[in-house]
């Protein structure tokens, strides 16, 4: 079709002249019947003529294109038999149809011709080809060659739409895919070491047997840089600073960074046992980002409590370890120096804004009242951002309501927030560090300034930039770091009787009524609001449930599976606006079976499953929810699946704990 186009777009179409000389004939003959018969036979000459013509040019045109196709065709089969590159032809199932010499010299074998191709290459798979239409190439070994795969797909000329046939040029890459690979063997990483509780252990080791310890510390660290050929420098008296090869970092990660457990059971004369964290830092442009990267892999994983290994590779952090207990630290020095830091951050805001997580629990919103008393003590103009109350919060937003009008002025959602917001103004996040899971992330974005106040384990996700960040994973709660900053925050004790119990609140509920988590600074901090007037009897009424809960609760108790019998699962199948709170409960209740160390209970609320995980501590609840986008502590997490499933929500969690514990295995 194409070349008839081309065919009468060269001849000129005379046809319209000669219809034109035929109608001018027509009119003549009325007038003069002799010179339109003399005109006729001419017009019929020339129609004669054209035919001819045309077919002659035809005739000429065709032949002239049938050679120039003899010619190409000629030229394309000696191209092709004679390329300087391996080249075959294969079937869309694989089968050989046609090759040349140069692949018979790569694979060197013989009578391969309607063979499959995945038979004579292993390691060549047609499912790549298939899955992967709009590229081009694809990278194939060969023993030790390597090769990258050229390929298109073309019809052929006689068949019909499944006639197709795959044309593979083989290009040798060896010298190319060696020098990358060397490349990125001798790429050099940082790891930053710390020895976690460096002063706790000095501190409880007898004077006579710290010299060994520390040399211990030393000569386990060294070897360890011995093994991986790298140059480990020791900058402070608990940090070191090893540079080493890119290759040993897969084995590294293939033994979970076996230096944590080594250096766990160090046992010279220390009271307690030693943890290090390390963060290495991949991938970098240069050392000095090499060092930035690792420098915020290790701020992760002191965030996360220690004993744990970070590797951040660009913006992808991996996590090893970080299975043990947070040590608690018996100084106050800290907390001191954040209260000092805090009051000067307050007077010199004119608006300062607090807020806790989404769905908030009585642990955000007590440590929002106990620093939302701190603003006002300091004659400054505080808001607390709530959006909603939930159930966990209920009793005591009820008791504001009734008793404490006054807090209701302060409360606002985030709109009213966003309004009146400037960057001038203070915002203080309170026991969450995951800037999406804050009542208003875009609060955030207006403000300079951000406190952040949390006792979880650090995540992937964190708030940018705080100009103060008080992160303690050993701390029982937020409640209970709010507790000590107030009480160093002026000489004089401003808390009233009911922000001491929303903080005391906060505290039981998180420690589960002093069971978990629960060390000697938890109590001195209960001790402390106790004698600022908190009653224990009123604090117990703030978690009293309804009977529909409470059998709710009960109902869920009952329908549990075990894995391994040891770890509890159930589901509460019910729509409830108490959804999330029931499987709080029903999950602590849980642990109180003979024989169960860890739970879980999987609720549907807002179009959402949400996960609470409990642990008595021998299994990291942390660590299997994070594996579902989720986080928390050793012993208390939670995580929300965007599913409204929960058999798939369900089967989803079984797998992440399978996985923990194959994990636990290794």
């Amino acid at each position: 079709m194409s070349n008839r186009r081309f065919f009468k777009f060269l001849i000129p179409d005379t046809k319209i002249y000669l219809w034109i000389i035929g109608i001018l004939l027509f009119i003549i003959a009325f007038y003069e019947p002799i010179i339109s018969a003399i005109g006729i036979i001419v017009l019929i000459y020339l129609i004669y003529y054209h035919w001819k013509n045309i077919h002659l040019k035809k005739v000429e045109w065709t032949k002239y294109i049938e050679g120039l196709t003899k010619e190409f065709d000629s030229a394309t089969k000696y191209a092709i038999l004679n390329l300087p590159i391996p080249f075959i032809m294969v079937e869309l199932d694989g089968t050989i149809s046609w090759y040349n010499g140069k692949f018979m010299e790569i694979i060197n074998k013989r009578d391969i011709l309607e063979k499959n191709i995945e038979e004579i290459v292993p390691t060549f798979k047609m499912d790549n080809i298939e899955k992967n239409r709009k590229k081009t190439s694809l990278e194939v070994t060969i023993k030790d060659r390597h090769y990258k795969v050229l390929y298109n797909i073309v019809k052929k000329a006689d068949g019909n739409n499944r006639d197709y046939l795959i044309m593979l040029y083989w290009i040798d890459i060896t010298n190319f895919t060696v020098l990358k690979e060397k490349y990125n063997d001798e790429r050099i990483n940082i790891c930053l070491v710390e020895v976690d509780n460096y002063d706790e252990v000095i501190k409880n080791t007898d004077e006579e047997n710290r010299p060994i310890v520390l040399a211990e510390i030393d000569k386990r660290l060294n070897l360890f840089a011995a093994r991986i050929n790298g140059l480990i420098r020791k900058y402070e008296s608990s940090k070191y600073i090893i540079v080493f090869e890119n290759k040993y970092l897969e084995n590294l990660e293939a033994k979970k960074f076996d230096i944590l457990d080594d250096i766990r059971e160090i046992k010279e004369g220390n009271k307690i046992p030693i943890t290090l964290s390390l963060g290495v830092g991949v991938n970098g442009k240069n050392p000095a980002q090499l060092y930035e990267y690792a420098k915020a892999a290790i701020d992760i994983a002191l965030g996360r409590g220690g004993d744990q290994a970070v590797v951040k590779k660009i913006d992808k952090l991996e996590f090893y370890g970080g299975k043990s207990k947070a040590v608690e630290k018996r100084t106050k020095v800290k907390a001191r120096v954040i209260a000092h830091a805090l009051r000067q951050l307050i007077d010199q805001s004119d608006k300062v804004f607090i807020m806790g997580h989404r769905n908030g629990d009585m642990d955000s919103f007590g440590a929002s009242i106990g620093i939302f008393k701190a603003v006002k003590s300091r004659g400054k103009e505080g808001y607390i951002i709530l959006n909603d109350i939930n159930p966990s919060i209920k009793n005591i937003y009820e008791r504001i309501k009734n008793d404490h009008p006054e807090y209701l002025e302060y409360i606002i959602t985030s709109e009213e927030a966003r309004l009146i917001a400037d960057k001038s103004s203070l915002c203080v996040v309170l026991d969450i560090h995951r800037p999406s899971y804050t009542e208003a992330p875009e609060i955030l974005d207006i403000v300079d300034k951000v406190v952040l106040i949390d006792h979880h384990r650090r995540g992937a996700e964190f708030i940018k930039d705080p100009v103060l960040k008080y992160l303690e994973p050993y701390a029982s709660s937020t409640c209970e770091l709010v507790t000590e900053i107030l009480s160093y925050m002026t000489d004089k004790t401003d808390i009233g009787k009911f922000e001491a119990e929303a903080l005391l609140a906060g505290i039981t509920v998180d420690t589960k009524h002093f069971t978990f988590k629960t060390g000697v600074r938890t109590f001195e901090a209960a001790s402390f609001l106790r004698r600022v007037g908190a009653d224990t009897t009123s604090v117990k009424q703030l978690f009293q449930d309804d009977l529909h809960t409470f059998i709710s609760r009960a109902n869920v108790v009952k329908n549990a599976t075990t894995v391994e019998d040891k770890i509890a699962i159930s589901i509460l199948d019910i729509q409830s606006d108490d959804a999330i709170l029931i499987a709080a409960q029903a999950a602590d209740d849980l642990l109180n079976i003979t024989g169960i160390t860890a739970s879980f209970v999987l609720a549907l609320s807002n179009n959402r499953v949400h996960v609470s995980g409990r642990s008595l501590g021998d299994i990291n609840v942390q660590l299997i929810l994070e594996k579902l986008g989720g986080g928390g502590h050793l012993t208390v997490a939670g995580a929300q699946l965007d599913t409204t499933d929960l058999k798939e929500a369900k089967k989803m969690l079984e797998d992440a704990i399978k996985e923990y514990l194959k994990e636990g295995d290794k």
